[in-house]
């Protein structure tokens, strides 16, 4: 993916290693810090890290461990340029093509939205629903629950869960072709996939018609709204996909149609998982008072941000 933005396009100060011939890995780090710090790329540091290590196949203690070690020509040629093209905006998971979920390795591309470590909540919160304590979990993980994860993207939310319940059958929906070829590489490579059915459609539209067959729903929804667009990081504004992202013009209207559809196509007793968007805690819980649903609860992130919406179907 490192040819994504042609060095033509980048600011000269950027497109080449300031014309050294020979760095070893400690200046190559130290150069491309400075670099990203200049152009205000967050987490300069661990970008710098990431993009090395993916350049030259290693992990962070080789690099630690071998500072002195001197960077052959292409290998300069090709940091540097991954270098330049995430201080120009591009975000460092798109570059290196893998970002980490729930202790899983994932693929990304511009197609898909990259997986967040708060959406591990909705994770979190889905095995804690679906049992009161861990032996409960273990008898549930081999039941032949039926899960439906909307908005799949790369597949991260139903990938992890066919992990922890390996007798489910799950359903993956997403209405984009290629953020579903995105999700069926990663099901491949996790040996999942014979239990994954990806299904192209908006949100549950393609079960609509059919009787109550879901155990568990859950869902990382676009829920910023496109008012807010402008005030994005641009990493998100330029390089993550708009469908992903956005869920109407204030971000909570994907919601309604979410639970209702859930509501419909859950069995008694089974359970939707949401996460939310910034302040839609509270139009979350009005929409789950209706008759339809009980035990509703709000669970918040470790910075006590609202980010879980979760209820059974009475």
């Amino acid at each position: 993916m490192s040819d994504r933005l042609p060095t033509t396009n980048l600011p000269s100060r950027l497109a080449s290693p300031h014309g050294k011939s020979m760095m070893d890995v400690r200046s190559a780090l130290a150069d491309a810090i400075a670099q990203l710090e200049h152009e205000n790329v967050p987490s300069a540091r661990l970008a710098a890290e990431l993009l090395l290590m993916h350049t030259l196949g290693q992990d962070r203690a080789w690099l630690y461990g071998h500072t002195e070690k001197k960077l052959d020509t292409l290998a300069m040629e090709q940091y540097f340029l991954l270098i330049a093209q995430r201080a120009s905006g591009i975000p460092t998971q798109q570059l290196t093509g893998r970002q980490e979920f729930w202790g899983l390795d994932f693929e990304v591309t511009p197609d898909v939205l990259i997986p967040r470590p708060e959406t591990e909540h909705v994770i979190e919160v889905a095995l804690e629903r679906l049992g009161t304590g861990p032996d409960a979990i273990r008898t549930r993980r081999k039941e032949a629950l039926r899960v439906a994860d909307v908005g799949t993207g790369s597949g991260c939310i139903a990938i992890s869960l066919a992990k922890e319940f390996q007798s489910a059958r799950i359903f993956a929906t997403d209405i984009s072709p290629r953020a579903l070829e995105v999700a069926r590489r990663n099901a491949t490579r996790h040996g999942i996939a014979s239990r994954i059915r990806f299904v192209e459609c908006n949100l549950l539209d393609a079960f609509e018609r059919r009787p109550p067959q879901f155990d568990l729903i859950v869902s990382n929804p676009p829920y910023i709204g496109r008012q807010e667009a402008a005030s994005l990081p641009r990493e998100v504004r330029e390089h993550e996909p708009d469908i992903a992202l956005f869920g109407g013009e204030t971000g909570v209207e994907i919601y309604a149609p979410l639970v209702t559809q859930a509501g419909a196509l859950l069995k008694p007793g089974g359970v939707v998982v949401l996460e939310l968007g910034h302040d839609a805690a509270e139009h979350v819980r009005s929409l789950m008072g209706a008759p339809e649903w009980t035990n509703v609860g709000i669970t918040s992130d470790l910075r006590g941000i609202p980010r879980v919406a979760s209820a059974e179907r009475s």
